[in-house]
């Protein structure tokens, strides 16, 4: 008897979520408090956790595994405005310049762990990430355009859901698909607890940028002294 995955998250991951967004460098977004070099990190880190899970997602859907098969939504995926967006940030070669955080390496390595050893929790992940971005991108692209001075679109592609004509109307379809995984309540149970340690892992992502953030303030007071 499926059951009720989706509500099990929201409900279970609240305060994960209300962590990560009082870390320092969510609370400074938030507020506007953003520059490019810290931002082109954040998203550099992001790649490698896209690609990660993408790769893993394909692949286990092209096996036609049951549950992840069934969250494959390509119109999600990331890969490939994140590479549009390093391309502006780094240049051409930018492949060549990109490197990976430790607190994201440690994130890109239990995904392809997970992947290879209980699949089925790459569906906390797959939560975790995608419908944040879809939930608060239009907000966030705002406040990153408008703290980084940019004007048209080029560097905020990770925000672009262009396959994705109702935000609303895809939130409750995947709901739904949630609600319709063929999961026990045990297998259910892992799930949010996945979920939850990938909050952990994008607020340590967040903590290592922090320090990038105090940096630039810290310059930023002192040109004014």
């Amino acid at each position: 008897m499926p059951v009720a995955l989706a509500t099990q998250l929201r409900e279970g991951t609240k305060k994960s979520h209300t962590m990560a967004e009082n870390t320092g460098f969510v609370s400074c977004f938030l507020k506007g408090v953003v520059d490019k070099s810290t931002y082109r990190k954040l998203i550099a880190d992001l790649y490698f956790v896209y690609s990660a899970m993408e790769d893993e997602i394909t692949r286990l859907s092209n096996e036609g595994h049951p549950v992840i098969s069934s969250i494959g939504f390509k119109e999600l995926f990331r890969r490939k405005t994140l590479q549009q967006d390093l391309k502006f940030y780094f240049g051409e070669n930018w492949e060549s310049v990109l490197q990976i955080s430790s607190s994201a390496k440690v994130y890109e390595d239990r995904i392809r762990y997970i992947a290879k050893t209980s699949p089925e929790l790459l569906v906390g992940h797959h939560y975790t990430r995608y419908i944040g971005d879809l939930s608060g991108g239009q907000i966030l692209r705002r406040i990153a355009q408008k703290a980084m001075n940019i004007t048209g679109q080029n560097g905020l592609k990770f925000y672009d859901f262009d396959e994705i004509n109702d935000e609303k109307e895809f939130k409750l379809m995947y709901r739904k698909t949630l609600n319709l995984l063929p999961i026990n309540q045990e297998t259910a149970d892992s799930i949010v607890n996945e979920a939850n340690l990938a909050f952990k892992y994008n607020m340590d992502m967040f903590k290592e940028l922090e320090g990038n953030l105090i940096a630039v303030i810290g310059k930023l007071l002192f040109s004014f002294l």
